[in-house]
C-alpha cells in the first residue's frame, strides 16, 4: 500500500475538515459543535465510533477521532475490514514510514522546560490518580496484616509437607508480582517464614530464593501490573489486555523453570549440607532467627482477613474484564479499586482514622511512582514539541531498518536490559522509553506487544542481579552477603535470560 499516494488522493479533503475544524469557535472542554461536525464525518464515511464526555478527556479523544478521520478516508475505498481502527485499540499516533522530512526547528528553552514537569504530571493525572489509589488499598491490607496472617496461616498448612511450602509460598508472592508489582511488601515476610523455613530443613538461601524469585519472576513476567504492563502499554498506545494470554503462558513457563532449579539445590542441600552456599554462616543465622519462631506465627488468619485479601484479589479478574470487554480505561479501573478500598475499609475493622490513616500512608508510599510518571511525562513533551522525538525515531528506524522481526525484538530485549540496570523504576522506564520504542515496532513491521514483553523482561532480568534494586535488602534481612546470592542465581539468570529470548522470537512467528 502507498500510504503517500493514498493520503495525495484524499488530500483536498482532508483539508476541507481541518479548515471547517477551525472554523468552529469552541474552547476548552465545552465542545458541542465540533462533536457534532465530527460525528457528522464520521457518519458520512461510515465509520463507527464512541462520544467520550467523561474523566475530563473529550479534548484530546475528539483529537483521536479526527486522526482517525483521515485514517479512515484512505481504508474507505481500499478495505472494509479496516475501519475498526476507530475502536481504540490503539490510542496514540503511530509512526508512517518514509513521511519524515526536515522542517524548522523548535527550540525548548529554560521556560518551557521548568513548565513541562507541571504538564507532565496534569497530562498523566488518570495514571496517577490509578497508582496512587491503589497505593491506599495495599495499604489498608497491610495495616490489618492480613498479607502476613495469610503467609503464616499457609506455614502452619504445609508443616512436615517440606517442599510443597516452597512452592506454595513462591507461586502466591509470584502472583502479586504479576498482579500489582508485590516487591517491598515482601520485605515483611522474611522474619515470618525465615525460621519456618529453617525448622523444616531448608536453608536460608531457600527461604530468600522462594520469596525473592517469587518477587522478581511475577513482576518481570507480569500480566497486569499496574506499575509495568498497564502503564507501558499505555504509553504505548495500545490496550494492556494485547498478548495476555502469551504472556500468562511465558509466566506459568518461568515459573516452573525457577521451581525446579530451587527444588534441585534444596535436594543438592539435603544431601550435603556442606553444599549450601551460606554453610558458613549456618549457625549464627538459626540463633538469629529459630528464637524468634513462635513470635512469628501469632499472628492469627482471621475470617475478616481472607474476606479482604478474596476482594482484593477479586478486583484484577474484574478489571481485566473491564478493559478487554466494557472500553474501561484508567478512569473506570481507578473507581473499581477506590470502590475496593472503601469495602475493605469497612470490613477491616481498624477504627475509622486509622483505616483513613493507612490508607493516605499507603498512598503516600507511591507518591514517588506517581510523580515518575509525571516528570517522565515531562521529558516526552520537551521531545515532541521540539521535535527530538521524530528525529531520534528517524534515526532509529534507520538502525533496525534492516533488521528481521527477531533480531529486533532481541536488539530491544538487550536495550532494555541495559536500561533495567540503571532505571530500577518500572514505571519510569516505561513512560520514557515507550513513546521511542514503541513507534520502532511500527517501522520495524513488529506487534507494539512484542516491545511491551522485551522491556517487560529485559528490566526483570536485571532485577536478578542489580544491586540496586531490592534484592540488597533482602539479603541483609537474612545476613548473606551478595556473593553468595550471585553463586546461587546466575546459573538460573542465564535460564531465564534464554527463555526470555526465546519466548520473544515465538513472538515474532505468532
Amino acid at each position: 500500500m502507498d500510504i503517500i499516494k493514498l493520503v495525495k488522493e484524499k488530500e483536498e479533503r482532508v483539508i476541507k475538515i481541518r479548515r471547517d475544524l477551525h472554523q468552529i469557535p469552541e474552547l476548552e472542554l465545552e465542545l458541542p459543535k465540533t462533536m457534532e461536525y465530527i460525528s457528522k464525518v464520521l457518519d458520512e464515511i461510515g465509520v463507527k465510533y464512541k462520544k467520550l464526555l467523561n474523566d475530563f478527556k473529550v479534548q484530546d479523544k475528539i483529537g483521536d477521532l479526527f486522526v482517525n478521520v483521515a485514517k479512515c478516508l484512505e481504508y474507505e475505498m481500499y478495505d472494509e475490514d479496516m475501519r475498526d481502527v476507530t475502536e481504540e485499540i490503539i490510542k496514540k499516533p503511530i509512526a508512517i514510514p518514509g513521511t519524515y522530512k526536515r522542517i524548522p526547528q523548535s527550540p525548548q528553552g529554560i521556560v518551557e522546560i521548568i513548565k513541562s514537569p507541571v504538564a507532565g504530571v496534569a497530562d498523566s493525572v488518570d495514571i496517577v490518580i490509578f497508582v496512587l489509589i491503589l497505593g491506599g488499598v495495599i495499604g489498608i491490607i497491610n495495616k490489618m496484616g492480613a498479607f502476613d496472617a495469610g503467609i503464616a496461616a499457609l506455614s502452619k498448612k504445609t508443616k512436615g509437607k517440606e517442599f510443597v511450602l516452597v512452592t506454595l509460598i513462591f507461586s502466591l508472592i509470584t502472583l502479586g508480582g504479576t498482579t500489582f508489582g508485590m516487591s517491598e511488601e515482601t520485605i515483611a515476610f522474611y522474619p515470618i517464614l525465615m525460621p519456618i523455613f529453617l525448622a523444616s530443613g531448608f536453608d536460608a538461601m531457600t527461604c530468600i530464593a522462594a520469596i525473592s524469585l517469587g518477587s522478581t519472576i511475577g513482576t518481570m513476567f507480569s500480566t497486569v501490573n499496574p506499575f509495568s504492563t498497564v502503564i507501558a502499554s499505555n504509553a504505548a498506545g495500545i490496550s494492556f489486555t494485547e498478548g495476555l494470554t502469551f504472556r500468562i503462558v511465558c509466566l506459568i513457563l518461568a515459573s516452573i523453570i525457577t521451581i525446579v532449579y530451587i527444588y534441585r539445590y534444596t535436594l543438592k542441600v539435603k544431601k550435603d549440607r556442606t553444599k549450601s552456599v551460606v554453610y558458613d554462616q549456618e549457625a549464627e543465622i538459626h540463633e538469629k532467627f529459630l528464637g524468634q519462631f513462635e513470635k512469628s506465627l501469632k499472628s492469627e488468619f482471621t475470617m475478616r482477613k481472607k474476606l479482604c485479601l478474596t476482594i482484593f484479589g477479586l478486583a484484577f479478574p474484574i478489571m481485566i474484564w473491564g478493559v478487554s470487554t466494557q472500553g474501561w480505561w484508567f478512569g473506570e479501573m481507578s473507581s473499581l479499586f477506590l470502590a475496593v478500598g472503601i469495602i475493605i475499609m469497612f470490613l477491616s475493622g481498624l477504627p475509622e482514622k486509622k483505616s483513613i490513616n493507612s490508607f493516605i500512608n499507603g498512598a503516600a508510599e507511591l507518591i514517588g511512582v506517581a510523580l515518575i510518571v509525571g516528570l517522565a511525562r515531562a521529558v516526552n513533551i520537551i521531545m515532541d514539541n521540539g521535535f527530538i522525538s521524530d528525529t531520534l525515531l528517524y534515526y532509529s528506524s534507520q538502525l533496525v531498518a534492516n533488521m528481521s522481526h527477531t533480531v529486533f525484538a532481541l536488539f530491544q530485549f538487550g536495550i532494555f536490559s541495559v536500561l533495567g540496570f540503571f532505571i530500577q523504576s518500572s514505571s519510569g522506564l516505561a513512560v520514557l522509553s515507550m513513546p521511542i520504542m514503541a513507534p520502532l515496532a511500527d517501522t520495524a513491521g513488529v506487534s507494539r506487544e512484542i516491545i511491551i514483553n522485551a522491556y517487560n523482561w529485559g528490566q526483570g532480568l536485571m532485577s536478578f542481579i542489580t544491586p540496586t534494586g531490592m534484592i540488597l535488602v533482602f539479603l541483609e534481612m537474612a545476613e548473606v552477603t551478595f556473593d553468595k546470592w550471585l553463586k546461587f542465581v546466575l546459573p538460573l539468570f542465564g535460564m531465564i535470560a534464554a527463555f526470555s529470548a526465546a519466548m520473544l522470537v515465538i513472538n515474532t512467528m505468532m
